[in-house]
């Protein structure tokens, strides 16, 4: 898999996992191991797509702007997960709060798919796109671990 179809099924992982959360009600087990996953899913793989499809765009003069601008928003989500995690389950406030990262989250990854990707298969080479998916596999499961 070349790093946009890899970053695409993370994607979709994603969203489903904000969409099986929105369901969700009060501080539950099921709340809980939700976030959880969501939480590592998003650190890992904004870690992993930074030092791979990111890095090689802010070397560019044509995608630099567009890429420190996708880092941003991993930074603004990692500070709404943190919120998240200090905030009572129960609370309205966590609602508030997640459906704000879930929002932003949404736009990022619709952002992503329809504007960066196509952009970034114009300056990276194919082979070069199947390299940066390998080694995106390998730094999530880095993260994870």
């Amino acid at each position: 898999m070349d790093i946009y179809e890899r970053l695409k099924a993370d994607h979709g992982k994603q969203r489903g996992l904000c969409g099986g959360l929105a369901k969700t009600s009060g501080d539950t087990e099921e709340r809980r191991r939700l976030f959880a996953a969501l939480k590592t899913e998003i650190e890992a793989h904004a870690a992993a797509e930074e030092q791979t499809l990111y890095a090689d765009l802010i070397a560019t003069t044509e995608m630099q702007e567009q890429a420190r601008h996708s880092v941003t928003e991993h930074k603004e989500a990692a500070d709404l997960i943190e919120e998240l995690a200090a905030t009572d389950m129960s609370s309205s406030g966590w609602i508030a709060r997640f459906a704000k990262l879930r929002e932003e989250l949404e736009h990022h990854l619709d952002e992503e798919e329809a504007d960066v990707f196509p952009e970034a298969r114009k300056l990276i080479a194919a082979g070069r796109a199947d390299e940066l998916g390998t080694a995106f596999d390998r730094l999530k499961e880095e993260h994870i671990d």
